[in-house]
């Protein structure tokens, strides 16, 4: 007989502790130790003898590399983010906020490759059958040919699916509601979601299906659950955006078939989350080109050029210690901006209040926009426009200096593509031929007087 015994696991990290308290010594985590049951080794009995390992085959450094087949989901935005298409043999997780449209996309996803004739099968745990249909009558895909379930045992959904012919995409909403018998815990701790999880990803190898699985994310933004199941899937993708905004992102952030960092962009409608080829133009669309502490950043998403405006706020503070308010970027390096702007520039900002945010709610996270914050900031404080045919991109170190970042061509020629005729870049950059009016300069200080000079200009204009 096995002796039963207990334990108490981490949902945040999932480290194993002999006695419950009230803070994880792993994560620093409060109250996220939940006790579980194990079985333990037969006391007095002899150890289970070890299997006799085979011989496996070695294979070469070198040979032919063979490219992983590929499933079109017939949306070009997420075929974008998972590197050409979904991989046969793969698992994918998908996290974000509740209420963010993960299950829309899925199922718009799902009925779009039914209809390209493929297998797919889509079970649901957290709704029940005929709310999956209400949902596919107001995205207008309830005619695909989609099997549906509403089930939670893993067990009953791996029979399931090797029962019927072999499924090319099985989508799983979510995996947090899945259990298993062979663990005694309940729903949603971490023993069901790793034993859950490593189930399906086997059938996923084992028959060459595609397996998608949905993930809730805490209140900072990261998929519940330990870090164990990211580290199991093959791709990694949260799906992002604000309840302000009907823009939504879609990035990678891991992908052992393709890029990471790449994003999709997607518009919530009245008929589902519908693509946006040109996402630049559509964060410009509401511009106002004439108000102050407003510029153009080119940046990177992965491969792709994306423009997107930085609008800061510089204000008297009434305070003893200023307000500094981050929207879609890093407060630390704000931080250092500001830092660097008073050493260096002689700009008096320690009493001031300062606002910045991304418009659009995307989330920039490369130091190549520390040259348009800067910019910004600038241009608020003078009360001085910048101007609507200019771009800014470029890396500000704590000497004052502008260093050059990297895919320069392609920031130029998107910035090209939607007007821009000017670009102020770091001055060892090569420059471009999409952009002719290419300004480049060596320090911030250099930044500051290009834009105190138009002070005077903007002061004679009515």
């Amino acid at each position: 007989m096995a002796r039963a015994t207990s334990k108490f696991v981490c949902q945040n990290c999932g480290a194993t502790h002999i006695r419950w308290s009230g803070r994880c010594d792993a994560c620093g985590e409060w109250n996220t130790l939940v006790e579980e049951d194990v079985a333990s080794a037969p006391v007095g009995g002899a150890q289970r003898k070890a299997r006799a390992g085979r011989p496996i085959a070695l294979a070469a450094l070198s040979g032919a590399e063979d490219q992983p087949p590929r499933i079109s989901t017939a949306i070009a935005e997420l075929d974008r983010v998972a590197g050409g298409g979904l991989v046969r043999g793969s698992a994918l997780l998908v996290g974000g906020d509740p209420g963010i449209g993960k299950s829309t996309l899925l199922l718009q996803a799902a009925a779009k490759m039914a209809v390209a004739g493929n297998r797919v099968v889509y079970v649901s745990g957290e709704e029940a059958i005929d709310q999956v249909r209400l949902r596919a009558v107001r995205l207008g895909v309830h005619k695909a040919d989609v099997g549906l379930a509403a089930e939670t045992n893993v067990e009953n959904i791996l029979a399931t699916l090797e029962a019927g012919p072999s499924a090319d995409l099985v989508v799983i909403d979510s995996i947090q509601t899945l259990w298993t018998d062979s663990i005694e815990s309940a729903p949603g701790t971490v023993s069901q979601v790793r034993a859950s999880a490593q189930m399906l990803i086997r059938h996923a190898k084992r028959t060459g299906a595609c397996v998608v699985l949905v993930g809730h994310v805490t209140k900072d933004g990261q998929i519940a659950g330990p870090r164990v199941v990211e580290h199991m899937v093959d791709a990694v993708l949260y799906f992002e955006g604000d309840g302000a905004h009907q823009f939504r992102l879609l990035r990678a952030v891991k992908n052992r078939f393709g890029p990471t960092d790449e994003i999709g962009v997607f518009e919530m409608t009245g008929q589902g989350l519908g693509e946006v080829a040109n996402p630049s133009s559509l964060f410009l669309g509401e511009r106002d080109a004439r108000a102050p502490g407003a510029a153009v950043f080119a940046g990177m998403e992965g491969t792709r050029p994306l423009l997107v405006e930085i609008q800061a706020l510089v204000a008297p503070s009434t305070l003893a210690t200023p307000r500094r308010a981050v929207v879609g970027w890093d407060s630390a390096r704000l931080s250092m901006i500001l830092a660097v702007l008073d050493a260096h520039c002689g700009l008096k900002l320690g009493a001031q209040d300062v606002y910045l945010n991304v418009a659009g709610g995307l989330r920039i996270v490369e130091p190549a926009a520390d040259l348009a914050v800067a910019a910004a900031l600038v241009s608020s404080m003078a009360r001085v426009p910048l101007p609507v045919d200019t771009v800014y991109f470029g890396e500000i170190s704590l000497s004052g200096a502008v260093r050059p970042v990297g895919h320069e061509p392609q920031r130029l020629k998107e910035a090209a593509k939607l007007g821009f005729s000017r670009a102020v870049t770091p001055s060892r950059m090569s420059g471009g031929d999409a952009v002719k009016g290419v300004e480049g300069i060596e320090s911030l200080a250099g930044l500051v007087a290009m834009i105190a000079a138009r002070a005077p200009e903007e002061a004679r204009k009515p």
